[in-house]
């Protein structure tokens, strides 16, 4: 059994650490397969669940949270059905950081979400890895400043050129809160963790260097070093930048044992940028699971052909649609275990 480092019960014996010993780039008999989102969006019974609940409130409640994670900072937030998260009073002025929380005090409001992932890890009675996740310094920005989505970002984006120091301090207030909630997922029995940066494709290259990629640095440095200050076994980070093609090499260097590749990226272009220090993961076009099984069966083949047998974790380029056939994930990852097993025989 093994102690949660957060309370009296054990976690049960993990039975397939393929994934973990991939992420940390160890050799693999197969290629570890997952699917972001997987829950959320396109299960029916999952959509089910959360038609008869408020988003929140099935957030807060542990016992119909167990495969939800929600991070809340400080501002009145909503969950609009197809739209995602939306701030009412977004960010506009300078001024409006003084209504922020101390983020010191941020993670002590999320028990709701470490419960739910100690609920969800004991009920995965050791299948398959736990894997945390939060949003990276620069994505949740966008949202605190647009007040959701957005297609260009100009809101945000105006904070940068118009508001530099602004923008860095309300960038180091969400990486102030950021680790802690992450160390605390660590602690609540997540056994390994994803940043997204959603929105790296909204920056070039110079302003990713400058508002992105040190905040992406520091949340892993500092993750690690918390864990170790807590007594607490190290796991491996992901880190993913969707449409940061640009930043490859720095992504691969920031301190992550993973990089997560969109299906923009050619994989052994990326192979070659990024070098055999990380483990990669990725990348098939999530729309290619509308294509006949068969067609998805050699999609896969390819791309499995294309990233070669180890230090790499198989998954999409971004996360599932609401209206994808479950039956056509399934044919995925069958098709990520079929031939990554005959890739290692031959």
């Amino acid at each position: 059994m093994e102690a949660n480092g957060c309370g009296p019960q054990p976690f049960p014996e993990l039975k397939n650490d393929t994934f973990l010993r991939a992420a940390w780039g160890e050799d693999t008999d197969y290629t570890p397969v997952w699917c972001m989102r997987q829950a959320g969006r396109y299960l029916p019974e999952f959509r089910e669940t959360r038609a008869a609940q408020d988003f929140f409130s099935t957030c807060r409640s542990p016992e119909a949270c167990c495969e939800l994670t929600l991070q809340a900072l400080g501002m009145e937030v909503t969950m609009v059905p197809g739209k995602g998260p939306s701030f009412p009073e977004p960010l506009r002025e300078e001024r409006d950081l003084e209504r922020l929380q101390d983020p010191a005090i941020v993670a002590s409001q999320l028990a709701y979400v470490f419960q739910a992932i100690t609920l969800t890890r004991q009920r995965l009675a050791g299948r398959v890895p736990l894997i945390g996740f939060a949003g990276a310094p620069w994505t949740l920005m966008t949202y605190m400043v647009e007040g959701g989505s957005s297609s260009t970002m100009a809101h945000a984006k105006r904070w940068l050129y118009q508001r530099p120091k602004a923008s860095h301090q309300l960038l180091r207030i969400l990486t102030d809160a950021l680790v802690p909630y992450l160390v605390g997922q660590v602690a609540a029995g997540a056994q390994a963790l994803q940043l997204f940066e959603s929105h790296a494709g909204h920056l070039g290259p110079q302003l990713f260097s400058k508002f992105a990629l040190p905040y992406i640095r520091d949340v892993a440095k500092r993750v690690k070093a918390k864990l170790q200050e807590a007594g607490l076994a190290p796991v491996p980070m992901i880190i993913f930048a969707k449409d940061g093609h640009f930043a490859l090499e720095e992504l691969a260097q920031a301190g992550y044992e993973v990089v997560g590749l969109d299906w923009t990226v050619a994989p052994e272009k990326a192979r070659e940028r990024v070098g055999k220090t990380v483990t990669l993961q990725g990348n098939l076009d999530p729309c290619a699971l509308y294509a006949p099984k068969e067609e998805i069966r050699c999609l896969v083949q390819q791309m499995l052909d294309d990233f070669g047998p180890q230090r790499y974790i198989a998954n999409l380029g971004h996360g599932l649609y609401p209206d994808m056939d479950p039956e056509h994930v399934g044919a995925f990852v069958d098709a990520v275990h079929t031939y990554s097993r005959l890739l290692r025989k031959n």
